[in-house]
């Protein structure tokens, strides 16, 4: 793969992580609507916060590399999206379904990070974008604990 190959799959591979960010984003914004805890509102927001500055700092990288950041998002985000607006108009919307959506959402961030940093032909050798991931990678984690965590101890409650 030539330089200018190998630059471009870095831009579309650190495009795809905005997409999967911005994903999250939408999804913790269709959370806030859906719930009355303000409590989960307050997390909910804070992971839409943490999803802001990771495309930020994604973004700066592409830029970086002399690419244009995408501002979309992925094609199974959009349907995964559809499908919450589906169950919450014909189903009961509690914390526990929201918090399991959430999860779900977590789940395809964490699998879209460990592609793109286990992606032989992106050939990271680039420690800083390295280190970035990984970071990235490690926040979203813990996000996930979080909210799975939040998930089971809401299903105890109801």
């Amino acid at each position: 793969m030539g330089t200018l190959q190998h630059i471009q799959h870095q831009i579309s591979g650190l495009n795809e992580l905005i997409k999967i960010n911005n994903d999250r984003i939408a999804g913790y914004q269709k959370a806030i609507e859906s719930t009355t805890d303000a409590s989960l509102k307050t997390v909910f927001e804070g992971y839409t916060d943490q999803s802001k500055g990771y495309v930020n700092e994604l973004n700066d990288y592409i830029h970086l590399l002399g690419g244009s950041p995408t501002d979309g998002t992925t094609l199974s985000g959009k349907m995964h999206h559809t499908w919450m607006d589906l169950k919450s108009a014909f189903g009961k919307k509690d914390n526990h379904s929201i918090l399991a959506d959430c999860e779900q959402g977590e789940d395809a961030a964490k699998i879209a990070y460990r592609k793109a940093l286990d992606d032989k032909e992106l050939i990271w050798e680039d420690e800083k974008v390295v280190t970035l991931l990984t970071n990235q990678l490690n926040g979203l984690k813990i996000a996930h604990d979080a909210i799975k965590a939040l998930r089971d101890s809401s299903k105890q409650v109801a």
